[in-house]
């Protein structure tokens, strides 16, 4: 290397004190950018992980006298979901029971949530309950609508 070469890197970082701008971009940039560049090349995906605060629901109906299993029944879950500008994000669910009256619902947030059962031929259910638990089983037994006269 000669003088003159290191002269002019000299120069050139005494050019980039001139623009304090631009060097403020250039280190926001390399900030920013650093963590995901040094992410992606290593590999590491951010696991899926389950949600810290959630219920595995299991809702079982049942009607009648027999507490024979409902087929087909529409279960309705609602819940509110963290805060979005300032408003709470309301989330409804409608699920459909199997032959055995079972639905599963896999993540539920922890706390209120409104189950509403409607099956042809049976009187509508709706209830709030607590979730609390990992997993919570909800048995909802169903009854006979009034006699219209």
């Amino acid at each position: 290397m000669t003088a003159g070469t290191t002269k002019c890197t000299i120069k050139q970082a005494f050019k980039w004190q001139r623009r304090p701008a631009a060097c403020v971009l250039l280190l926001a940039l390399s900030v920013i950018l650093l963590p995901s560049v040094m992410r992606a090349q290593s590999g590491d995906k951010p696991a899926k992980e389950k949600q810290e605060g959630t219920t595995k629901l299991r809702i079982e109906v049942t009607a009648g006298d027999e507490g024979k299993p409902v087929e087909s029944a529409s279960v309705y879950v609602r819940y509110t979901q963290g805060r979005k500008l300032g408003k709470d994000k309301k989330i409804e669910q409608n699920w459909k029971t199997n032959r055995d009256g079972i639905i599963k619902v896999s993540e539920v947030p922890r706390g209120s949530v409104m189950i509403q059962v409607i099956a042809a031929g049976w009187k509508t259910f709706g209830q709030w309950y607590d979730m609390d638990q990992d997993e919570q089983t909800v048995k909802i037994r169903l009854q006979k609508p009034p006699r219209w006269y």
